[in-house]
């Protein structure tokens, strides 16, 4: 994981917590720690890390903060951030303990903050700390993004600069930062896109804004416009876009690291749909504002290109994003209608709203013509995912199992869970047509599996994986972590799919 052309901007310091100059100093505290655990720090914060403990005013529960002023350190405060059961800590929790630290900082409007990696068994290796030091460096970054770009008179808080101390580290931490830090910057940039309206974020605009995100990471960037999409004939994806007065657009993204011509090719889809009014079959008022996050999946397989083009990825890779809007106009498809795939493949519309997958399959079709020999889709397209797994964890589907199991790795990695669910034949009975190959939706029942067998059909016989994001990459809800509005899912899980790559090269 060499980076190519960024500069790094997280420093590393080895040194005692009591040594560090910094505004704020953020300390994990782990559940079972006592006012001795940190040598010193008791004493310097005259007790009060004591009597907080005592009066259980802080227990150390997850992303519970206690502010402690200090004397005699170079710091003069310092942040106690509960970290929970020491058993339970990762780099899921060190990355959420960074960004809540981070949010924190940028709250009171500190100049400078450094977060001290502490490591919950004294046996732990080189790759313990190598891992946990890049999981920081995400987390921190994370803390960067702010979601009131549109807001005017409200500046965003200043971001503080930032620093890792590490000072038992046996190993030199600087390129674990360096990769958190690529990760974290294109899982922002991801979250910036997806927050942006749609009148602003248009299929045009959308697509000159990836490619130069991707182009930015060393990537190489094509935009096919309408008569190139048509010479292909992407009938599903030219008759999404039908109803708009925006044409469709289609980006091709290609990373080819020096000296790799041979091995396999990675396929990386998304979804594109910049707003979704749901056609014809339009969807409801209430909530229908957030369908500007529907080209969320689009936006991640961008981002992630541009991390794994920066941090040297061993693996040639395929970047392909359909891109469309979903309007309702006399132009507009109908259900009813029928609409002839790339491939040659016929699809009744059953429901103008289960828009998605068209532009998907055209897309997962044209990727395998670039010679893609291993496929991931990822797109908000189902609310059954919803139904079925909440806002925490993403559903996978795919063939074969190991290429699955290979996806949730990346994701548990990550900070992206994700849940294998069932794409048994059985369930494709629901897709049947009675004019056409296969009808655009099989109903109400189990809808995210007949929606990822749709997208089956476009997969070829090539390991292929599907990630329904459509309860994950919106948040709700406010965490101290995630503020709400856009997650960035899947960028970090596509990124680390592709630097993994000698991990399943040839066993997949």
């Amino acid at each position: 994981m060499r980076p190519l052309t960024t500069v790094a901007r997280i420093a590393c310091l080895s040194e005692a917590p009591a040594g560090v100059e910094t505004d704020l100093l953020a300390l994990p505290w782990f559940d079972d720690d006592n006012p001795d655990s940190v040598p010193g720090l008791d004493a310097a914060a005259a007790g009060d890390v004591a009597r907080a403990l005592q009066s259980r005013e802080f227990c150390a529960k997850p992303f519970e903060i206690l502010f402690v002023r200090v004397s005699g350190w170079r710091t003069r405060r310092v942040a106690l951030i509960g970290a929970g059961p020491r058993a339970s800590f990762g780099t899921t929790v060190a990355r959420r303990l960074a960004t809540t630290a981070g949010l924190a900082a940028r709250t009171r409007r500190i100049g400078a903050l450094a977060f001290v990696c502490r490591i919950a068994s004294a046996s732990a290796g080189r790759d313990t700390w190598t891992s946990l030091a890049q999981a920081i460096a995400e987390g921190l970054v994370l803390a960067e993004f702010h979601n009131g770009s549109f807001k005017t008179g409200e500046p965003a808080p200043p971001i503080p600069s930032w620093t890792v101390v590490a000072d038992a580290a046996p190993v030199d931490l600087a390129p674990a930062l360096l990769c958190g830090q690529v990760l974290g910057e294109s899982s922002n940039h991801a979250r910036e896109m997806a927050n942006a309206p749609g009148n602003v974020l248009t299929p045009r605009e959308f697509a000159t804004r990836i490619a130069a995100l991707a182009t930015s990471g060393g990537v190489t960037a094509e935009i096919l416009e309408h008569q190139q999409i048509e010479a292909l004939g992407m009938g599903m994806l030219l008759g999404v876009a039908q109803g708009s007065a925006e044409p469709a657009r289609l980006v091709v993204l290609r990373y080819d690291p020096p000296g790799v011509t041979s091995g396999p090719v990675l396929g990386l889809i998304g979804k594109g749909v910049t707003f979704d009014t749901g056609g014809i079959s339009i969807k409801p008022a209430e909530l229908m504002d957030r369908m500007k996050d529907d080209m969320s999946g689009g936006a991640a397989v961008a981002a992630a290109m541009r991390a794994i083009g920066l941090l040297g990825a061993p693996i040639r890779v395929r970047g392909v994003i359909p891109i469309a809007e979903n309007m309702p106009s006399g132009s507009a498809i109908r259900p009813g209608d029928v609409l002839t795939s790339a491939e040659g493949k016929t699809v009744e519309i059953i429901n103008t709203d289960a828009e998605g997958r068209l532009i998907l399959g055209d897309a997962l079709w044209y990727a395998r013509q670039l010679g893609a020999t291993h496929l991931v889709d990822v797109a908000t397209l189902t609310g059954a995912i919803v139904v079925a797994l909440g806002k925490i964890t993403s559903g996978v589907f795919g063939t074969p199992d190991s290429w699955v199991d290979q996806i949730r790795a990346a994701g548990d990695a990550a900070g992206d869970p994700m849940w294998p669910l069932p794409i048994f034949d059985e369930y494709r009975e629901q897709l049947k047509s009675e004019i056409a190959d296969f009808s655009n939706t099989g109903g109400r029942p189990a809808g995210s599996i007949t929606a990822a067998l749709f997208l089956k059909e476009f997969a070829g016989q090539v390991p292929w994986a599907h990630i329904d994001i459509a309860g994950t990459a919106w948040a709700e809800e406010a965490r101290p972590y995630q503020p709400k509005g856009a997650t960035g899912v899947a960028v970090r899980t596509l990124a680390r799919l592709a630097l993994d790559a000698a991990d399943w090269a040839g066993r997949v």
